[in-house]
């Protein structure tokens, strides 16, 4: 039996291939548009991918204004945060949170899925969030994907 085909492969930084990856969030689910971000802003859909270093795309999302709850959501749900302060506990409908920013929701839900720690806010970074359908990104030539 030949050993050398069992060995696994432990990616560094310097071997990450990172692409761009364009997503229209218009008419989307937000959970289910946030699952398939986290894999992908993750790396977790790439073949060689290693869980303590960021091997992840960049992802730009678009039409974030016009993301979907389904049900009652838009004024059941409650975001609930802490200022760390006593009595400081803060909450917040989707609905207040879509008419400060539209790509709040978007955001705090990715960012939910990702780990809670330093590569996590790293890998957070790498995601970009537009209302509207333009974007800055242009000249990284991001291609489109369909969740």
């Amino acid at each position: 039996m030949e050993t050398l085909s069992y060995k696994t492969r432990a990616l560094n930084k310097s071997a990450v291939q990172k692409d761009w990856v364009i997503i229209d969030a218009s008419n989307k689910v937000l959970g289910r548009l946030a699952s398939e971000v986290s894999k992908i802003i993750r790396g977790k859909h790439k073949p060689l991918f290693s869980a303590h270093i960021d091997c992840g795309d960049n992802v730009v999302i678009i039409n974030a204004d016009k993301i979907r709850l389904t049900g009652k959501k838009w004024s059941d749900k409650v975001y609930i945060h802490h200022t760390g302060y006593p009595g400081g506990q803060r909450k917040q409908t989707p609905k207040e949170m879509y008419q400060k920013s539209s790509t709040l929701l978007i955001e705090s839900a990715v960012k939910g899925m990702l780990p809670k720690n330093r590569l996590g806010r790293q890998i957070f970074k790498n995601l970009h969030t537009y209302a509207g359908i333009e974007h800055p990104h242009e000249a990284q030539k991001p291609k489109e994907v369909k969740i």
